[in-house]
């Protein structure tokens, strides 16, 4: 009798440590998902602000001037390949959300 007793309190005991483990890890994975949506809002506010900053620049410099080999020349081109990198991790998250 005492024997059963002492294994339904472990039993108790160790199904209340399970339960508190799968409620603390599901707030933790919420919270994870919420920091990711975070990112991903960042992400694109910050690739609209660069697109519009190389468009800008490129609306001044419609000329070509400043698209050589010196200091100006040399942000178009960072700014470009950035631009190009963010599109295709856009284009790449948005290909595999939609499989």
């Amino acid at each position: 009798m005492i024997w059963l007793i002492s294994l339904i309190i472990i039993l108790f005991g160790v199904i209340g440590y399970v339960g508190y483990r799968i409620w603390f890890l599901a707030g933790s994975l919420a919270d994870a998902q919420e920091y990711i949506e975070q990112l991903e809002l960042t992400n694109e506010f910050m690739y609209d602000k660069i697109l519009a900053s190389y468009e800008q620049m490129q609306e001044i410099d419609r000329l070509g001037a400043f698209e050589k080999d010196d200091e100006a020349g040399t942000t178009f081109q960072l700014l470009q390949q950035v631009i190009t990198d963010l599109k295709d991790e856009f284009n790449n998250g948005q290909e595999s959300e939609e499989k």
